[in-house]
């Protein structure tokens, strides 16, 4: 098939098991780790974690993403048909999770919709991306996905073509986060205050780039409607030997505390991160014991 189901439109090949677009992915679901995530923001993770889906590849392709080795193809997963990987889901779901966490899935959005049909779990489906989506992918995941979980990740066309090739970034995924909201309707929460309809927008403030950072929060309060959460995360660290500036080392509390500070003046609610999230260790293994034990059952 001739592949433009995302922003990019690569009008590329894809094969079931090959591709040549920017993802690298045929348009069978590759996956690389199924299991509990503790992680993630309180109302996503709770007390019982979230059942994480990571799916190998990525139609964006960020420079210092902590996820490089299964995102970039260095690291490969497992492929699975749509029937597998619904089978997977039902597994994730009997861990006692508190909803079905997708990672990175739109460039295997057919698939995957394919395999919610099949069964849809009883548990909320997050769709847990970097933003960068088609508003038509986001209106076809209507009735399948209960979460919507985006970035929004930079706000000029110089640093989204610097940090992933994606000049039109920003108003490409401001009109994707925007249908989101429309798709999901206001949040709801549920008595463990966790989050089971709606969408969480993720912002990851970047050293040397909080300009950028209070951009993105003025666009969330002008743009989306009142009352959508956000995550402002602390957590970058480098994970890549890139050579640009300011992505060698980690955000300095001054930083942080200007982009919080815009947070808080734009009334916008959501979660902070403490210094201690820019830490390695919270990056889960992939393709480990941990990670395919749900594989084959």
């Amino acid at each position: 098939m001739k592949c433009n189901l995302c922003p990019r439109r690569c009008d590329a090949e894809r094969t079931l098991t090959h591709g040549d677009g920017a993802c690298g992915m045929g348009t069978l679901p590759v996956v690389a780790r199924a299991a509990r995530h503790m992680w993630e923001e309180p109302c996503i993770s709770g007390i019982r974690g979230s059942g994480t889906v990571f799916f190998c590849g990525c139609a964006l392709g960020c420079v210092f993403c902590q996820n490089a080795p299964i995102s970039q193809g260095t690291l490969a997963g497992q492929v699975f048909t749509p029937q597998a990987l619904s089978e997977l889901f039902r597994r994730v779901e009997g861990l006692g999770v508190h909803n079905l966490n997708l990672v990175s899935p739109t460039h295997f959005a057919p698939a995957i919709f394919e395999a919610l049909r099949i069964r849809k779990p009883q548990i909320p489906v997050v769709w847990n991306s970097s933003g960068y989506e088609s508003v038509a992918m986001v209106q076809a995941a209507a009735g399948l996905v209960d979460v919507f979980l985006p970035d929004i990740k930079y706000a000029t066309a110089a640093t989204g073509q610097a940090l992933a090739g994606a000049p039109d970034y920003f108003p490409v995924a401001m009109d994707a986060v925007a249908a989101m909201c429309a798709v999901t309707g206001a949040p709801q929460w549920d008595a463990e205050g966790m989050l089971t309809r709606g969408t969480l927008v993720r912002h990851l403030v970047l050293p040397l780039r909080v300009t950028e950072s209070i951009a993105i929060l003025q666009a969330i309060a002008e743009r989306l409607p009142a009352g959508t959460p956000v995550s402002l995360m602390r957590q970058y660290t480098p994970m890549t030997d890139t050579a640009i500036q300011g992505l060698d080392r980690r955000l300095t509390a001054r930083e942080y505390a200007r982009a919080r500070e815009a947070m808080e003046m734009l009334g916008l609610e959501g979660y902070l991160q403490a210094k201690e999230a820019a830490t390695s260790a919270f990056t889960p293994a992939f393709m480990d014991a941990e990670s395919i034990a749900l594989f084959e059952g």
